[in-house]
């Protein structure tokens, strides 16, 4: 007898709450009498949820996504083992948690015969009568257990399992050996190893781990897809994000998005974990494995490597007195006029760069004549440079204060809700850090009441 457990199964009734000739039945029990006449067995994990309302199933639907963010969170390793040696099949890291893969089956397997053996019970292991599971501690990590026909799974997992994380591993290990059965038996048979791509990717995709990948936009997106986004609010709040932290970064994770968008409106977990994974559906955003990350950094950097020994070539921009220490050496044998001197020339280049509107090069040049001053301790230069570096820098925080404001309000005006409060708060951000105005300025309250107010109409 081959017996199936089924999970998500939907159900129409074909009755309305007017005309169900049932009604003084509860339709859980309705339900279930159904099923026992169709040949199911029920126990007491049963779940019948009454779908009555759109809404209702919307909720349904963005807590199942939720469930299934937890259980990934909660994987720190998964361990593919030969269930009769015990030897290691695949060794595939979740998280950055180290883990011992040789020791760790080593563990397994010792503990596995000394609780099936019939003369000792094991008090740190706990089976499963249900599919014959395995559950024990291992350091500061919680173990699930799995054996198929051919194959051990072990889930090192944070937290207990859930039973939906259980019927997954289960369900994996009858899927898994069918497509894989015969690298399996290989390797059982013949110690043939095989390529561990295909088993990886399968893993990756049955558990839902690409849900902990870094995540990218997509290069290229249709226009109908954009105008999708556009029209929901949260998931143009996610895009807008997305694009604010890809200009960082050449990657975001899931947590750090709900994080961000968090501080901007609050709104549930479930609610942008929902509308994240609708994009995720629709290939807006699009998880990309570490490994290809960190290749794609090392090209960028070796590029830029090659643009610097070029640069360095064609015209020395970079000056040995930039260098502290350089810089040190050469002011010991300066006398006090050449020093004098030599920082009229800095300043000038600072001036003349100002007038470019170049900020940076001007910061760097008042730097350097302030650390020749303070080196020498010319008390009158050191105030003034300071006083020159001070004003460029509000200066610069005045334009980054004012494009924010700017960028806020005419995302106001359109309706970006989101997005306007993103960058009234990065607004605020430069008020708080920087000091442009004192705490009593009325632009602070102001910012503080129109995020309050953008915040209720979400």
């Amino acid at each position: 007898m081959v017996y199936f457990k089924i999970n998500g199964l939907g159900y129409n009734c074909g009755q309305t709450k007017d005309n169900c000739p049932q009604k003084v039945q509860s339709c859980r029990d309705c339900i279930k009498k159904r099923l026992l006449n169709l040949g199911f067995e029920l126990d007491e994990t049963l779940e019948v949820i009454k779908i009555d309302s759109i809404d209702k199933q919307l909720k349904l639907e963005r807590e199942t996504i939720w469930k299934k963010f937890l259980d990934v969170l909660n994987i720190k390793h998964i361990l593919l083992m030969d269930n009769r040696s015990g030897l290691t099949i695949l060794n595939y890291a979740v998280s950055s948690v180290d883990v011992d893969a040789n020791l760790l089956s080593g563990f397994i397997q010792a503990n596995v015969m000394f609780s099936e053996s019939s003369e000792v019970t094991n008090k740190n292991i706990v089976p499963s009568i249900e599919f014959q599971f395995y559950e024990f501690q291992y350091k500061k990590f919680n173990i699930l257990l799995k054996d198929g026909d051919i194959t051990r799974i072990c889930l090192i997992l944070d937290h207990k399992a859930s039973i939906k994380l259980r019927n997954q591993a289960f369900q994996f290990l009858e899927d898994f050996e069918f497509k894989f059965e015969e690298e399996l038996k290989n390797f059982r048979e013949k110690g043939v190893y095989f390529d561990f791509q295909n088993m990886i990717d399968y893993i990756v995709k049955f558990f839902n781990i690409n849900l902990m990948f870094p995540m990218i936009l997509a290069h290229s997106i249709p226009p109908y897809e954009l105008d999708k986004v556009r029209s929901n609010l949260v998931q143009k709040a996610i895009y807008n994000l997305a694009k604010e932290m890809l200009a960082m970064k050449p990657f975001f994770f899931i947590n750090n998005m709900l994080i961000r968008l968090k501080k901007i409106a609050d709104i549930e977990d479930e609610v942008i974990l929902y509308e994240l994974y609708q994009l995720l559906e629709r290939k807006i955003i699009t998880p990309t494995p570490i490994e290809t990350i960190a290749s794609n950094i090392e090209s960028v950097q070796t590029a830029d490597q090659n643009k610097m020994i070029i640069s360095s070539l064609m015209s020395p921009i970079i000056n040995k007195n930039t260098d502290l220490k350089d810089l040190k050496e050469q002011l010991k044998t300066m006398d006090v006029y050449s020093a004098h001197k030599w920082i009229k020339d800095i300043m000038k280049k600072a001036r003349a760069a100002a007038k470019d509107s170049k900020f940076q090069i001007t910061l760097n040049e008042y730097n350097r004549a302030l650390l020749i001053a303070k080196e020498l301790n010319f008390k009158e230069e050191i105030e003034k440079i300071s006083l020159k570096i001070f004003n460029i820098e509000s200066k610069s925080k005045y334009i980054e204060l004012d494009f924010n404001i700017e960028k806020a309000e005419n995302a106001e005006k359109d309706g970006d809700v989101f997005n306007s409060i993103n960058y009234y708060q990065h607004a605020l951000k430069i008020l708080d850090e920087f000091k442009v105005y004192n705490v009593a300025d009325p632009r602070i309250r102001k910012l503080k009441k129109k995020i309050q107010k953008l915040r209720e109409e979400i």
